[in-house]
C-alpha cells in the first residue's frame, strides 16, 4: 500500500484526488494521511467525500474513513466499470474536482460512460467548468478519448445548484508533445451575473479591457437567472491554434470589481507576453494524463506548487518522474517519462 502524507507539498485537495485517481487506473491501494494538512481547515471536506464516493461507485472500491471531517483515509481500488452515474456534491463543492477524480478512470474503461454532477460549476479554489470545457479537455481529445461536456446550470458559492453532464467514449491515451501554442486566433470575455447590480459585471468589463487593450465588445455581459445567484465570475479566454488558456476572477462578499479585473487581466496579460503552451492551471492537469500515456512534454510559465507536488504523486504511483527545466526565454520545459 502506498502512503502519502496529506500535509507534504501542495498540502491540499489535490493530493488526494490526484492519488485517487492514479489508484483507480493502476490498481494500487494507497493509504494517506494529514488530509489537507496545510489548509486552516483541515480533512475532508463535502467535496472530496463526493469525489471518493465517486471513485468507489464506478469501480467497487473500498474506502475507509470516509467522512467529512476525517484526516485519514485507507483506498483499496476495484475494477472500473462504464455507465451512466449521477453524483451531487450537496453543497457549493465544485463538481469539476469530482469530475477530475473519475475522469481518468473512466478514459481506460472498455464502453462510453455519461455523467451528471451536481454542486457548484463556478468557485473559489477549483477551475470553472469554462476551463474545463475549453482548455483541458481539448487537449485530453487530442490524445485519444472523446469527452464532451455541457453545462447545464450554473452554481455559485454558497448556494451550489449547478449541474453539468458529461459524454466519455474512451480510448488509450497517446502521448504527445504540446510545445508550440501557434497563432492567436481570438481574445474574448464575459462577466456572468445573478442576483446582483448589473453595475458590477460593467465595472469589471471596463476595468479588464482597459488592462488588456482588448478591442470593444471582445468582453461582454451575461445576466443568468437571479435563482442561480448570487454569484459573479469573469472569465477571459485566449484562443491559439494549438490550446486556450482560460482566466477566471471570482466575485465574493467585499472585493471591489475593479480589483478582481484587474488580477484576472494581469494574469492573462502575463501568459499573453509568454511562449508558453500551458498556463498553471492547465499545467497542473497536463501532467497525470500525460503520465498515464508513457510520458509527453509541455512548455509552461513557472510551475506552482500544485504541480510540483502532483508531479510528486505521480511518481509514486507510475514511477514516471517529471523535470522542469528553465529556458533561455523564461518558459519552462516539462517533460513527462
Amino acid at each position: 500500500m502506498i502512503k502519502i502524507d496529506g500535509s507534504e507539498g501542495e498540502g491540499g485537495g489535490q493530493v488526494l484526488r490526484t492519488s485517487a485517481s492514479l489508484s483507480l487506473v493502476t490498481g494500487q491501494p494507497f493509504r494517506i494521511e494529514n488530509i489537507r494538512g496545510k489548509r486552516e481547515k483541515q480533512g475532508l471536506m463535502r467535496q472530496h467525500v463526493t469525489s471518493l464516493e465517486a471513485a468507489c461507485a464506478i469501480s467497487e472500491s473500498e474506502c475507509d474513513g470516509l467522512a467529512v471531517g476525517s484526516s485519514e483515509i485507507n483506498f483499496r481500488p476495484g475494477s472500473v466499470k462504464s455507465g451512466n452515474y449521477k453524483f451531487a456534491v450537496g453543497t457549493a463543492g465544485s463538481t469539476n474536482l469530482v469530475l477530475q477524480t473519475i475522469l481518468p478512470a473512466l478514459v481506460f474503461a472498455d464502453d462510453p460512460s455519461h455523467i451528471i454532477l451536481e454542486g457548484g460549476t463556478h468557485n473559489l479554489m477549483a477551475p470553472p467548468f469554462d476551463f474545463i470545457e475549453r482548455a483541458f479537455l481539448p487537449i485530453i481529445n487530442r490524445m485519444g478519448p472523446t469527452i464532451s461536456a455541457k453545462l447545464i446550470r450554473h452554481g455559485f458559492y454558497p448556494q451550489g445548484g449547478g449541474r453539468i453532464e458529461i459524454d466519455i467514449n474512451p480510448a488509450p491515451l497517446q502521448r504527445i508533445e504540446c510545445l508550440d501554442r501557434g497563432k492567436l486566433c481570438s481574445t474574448s470575455g464575459t462577466a456572468y451575473f445573478a442576483g446582483l447590480p448589473y453595475e458590477i459585471a460593467s465595472r469589471e468589463v471596463k476595468a479588464a479591457s482597459k488592462i488588456l487593450g482588448w478591442e470593444d465588445g471582445a468582453i461582454g455581459v451575461r445576466q443568468l437567472p437571479e435563482d442561480q445567484g448570487p454569484g459573479n465570475i469573469l472569465i477571459l479566454e485566449a484562443a491559439f491554434e494549438n490550446v486556450s488558456e482560460v482566466v477566471s476572477g471570482f466575485g465574493k462578499l467585499g472585493l471591489k470589481a475593479e480589483r478582481l479585473a484587474k488580477t484576472a487581466a494581469n494574469r492573462m496579460k502575463g501568459y499573453l507576453a509568454s511562449k508558453a503552451f500551458a498556463g498553471p492551471y492547465l499545467a497542473d492537469q497536463l501532467l497525470l494524463p500525460f503520465a498515464l500515456s508513457g510520458g509527453g512534454a509541455f512548455t509552461t510559465v513557472k510551475p506552482s506548487q500544485h504541480s510540483l507536488t502532483s508531479a510528486d504523486i505521480v511518481e509514486k504511483f507510475t514511477g514516471r518522474k517529471s523535470s522542469f527545466d528553465q529556458q533561455e526565454n523564461g518558459e519552462f520545459l516539462v517533460q513527462i517519462g
